[in-house]
């Protein structure tokens, strides 16, 4: 016989699960205090767990090398994702 706990159980074995147990969720949202513009780069900077400013790079770097793709990211992210 085994030791392990069936999935999604807690391992204290009774086999209930609090509503407080839960991790907290992580949600894209547009930032209010690493904002240039619309805080979309400082949202996604605090979604990975990265410094604002390697975003800032990489969205600039995607729309000179793709031909503006990052700068529709960016536009989509400003109308669609919801300021925190």
């Amino acid at each position: 016989m085994t030791n392990q706990q069936p999935l999604g159980q807690p391992p204290d074995g009774t086999g209930t699960r609090d509503r407080n147990d839960r991790p907290p969720e992580h949600r894209f949202r547009r930032s209010r205090n690493e904002r240039m513009i619309a805080g979309v780069c400082g949202g996604a900077a605090e979604l990975f767990g990265i410094d604002a400013t390697i975003v800032r790079i990489v969205l600039v770097a995607a729309t000179l090398v793709g031909f503006g793709t990052g700068f529709l990211i960016y536009l989509a992210c400003w109308l669609i994702v919801p300021e925190e």
